[in-house]
């Protein structure tokens, strides 16, 4: 496994590198955001650990330019910042999981098999392409028209999407797509699941009011009909 770490301190760079080399991973690392960018486009990579705050590009940057070439690698975005919104901002722009400095390596490590486990699940299951209503969906090219116009999807819209079309019909929980689409399990307050089918809905569906495509079972999760 492949991981590229895109880190602009030094004795960071040095621990990670150390620990991740031990657990079995080929890790290279850029020190600025630019190069760290234009290594994930010119490399295969399993997971990219992205700082936020990088000379040059910073890490929102870079994970919204790499989204937008079509790079769906797992992307898990460190960060010295707290506050919500800038966990937010990091998943609407396309990371797949946020870590806040400072962090045990011990959780790390924990985030990185839960990314690369679920990113094996959803790859190995994928379809080529998938057609719902208007919506025509190429999988390999991480596309998506509606009525032949392209449609631009975060990264855990997009996952978030595929999900529940290979697992069509089935009724899943919003504990259940925690886990399986964003491979950790969260707080049961969150409002992660509910805010992505929102932002589905908004984009995909005729009547987001009256979703024809991604159902709500009340009280017990989502589903999605064709």
């Amino acid at each position: 496994m492949k991981i590229l770490l895109v880190e602009d301190e030094a004795g960071l760079i040095l621990t990670l590198t150390d620990r991740l080399t031990a657990e079995g991973f080929d890790v290279k690392s850029a020190a600025d955001g630019e190069s760290g960018f234009q290594m994930a486009l010119s490399e295969n990579f399993d997971l990219i650990i992205l700082d936020v705050m990088l000379p040059k590009k910073n890490g929102y940057d870079v994970c919204r330019d790499l989204r937008q070439k079509s790079i769906n690698t797992p992307i898990l975005m460190l960060t010295a910042k707290g506050e919500t919104f800038d966990k937010v901002l990091g998943l609407k722009l396309g990371a797949d999981d946020y870590l806040t400095k400072p962090f045990e390596v011990i959780e790390l490590l924990a985030r990185i098999e839960a990314l690369l486990r679920r990113s094996s699940k959803i790859n190995h299951n994928s379809p080529e392409s998938f057609q719902f209503g208007d919506i025509s969906i190429d999988f390999k090219r991480a596309e998506i028209k509606k009525n032949n116009q392209q449609i631009e999807l975060s990264a855990m819209e997009f996952k978030l999407l595929q999900f529940l079309i290979e697992n069509r019909g089935e009724l899943h929980s919003r504990d259940k797509l925690l886990d399986e689409v964003w491979g950790y399990d969260a707080m049961p307050s969150t409002r992660t699941v509910d805010v992505h089918v929102a932002w589905l809905r908004q984009k995909l569906e005729e009547n987001p009011r009256h979703p024809q495509f991604i159902q709500t079972v009340h009280g017990l999760g989502y589903k999605f009909n064709v």
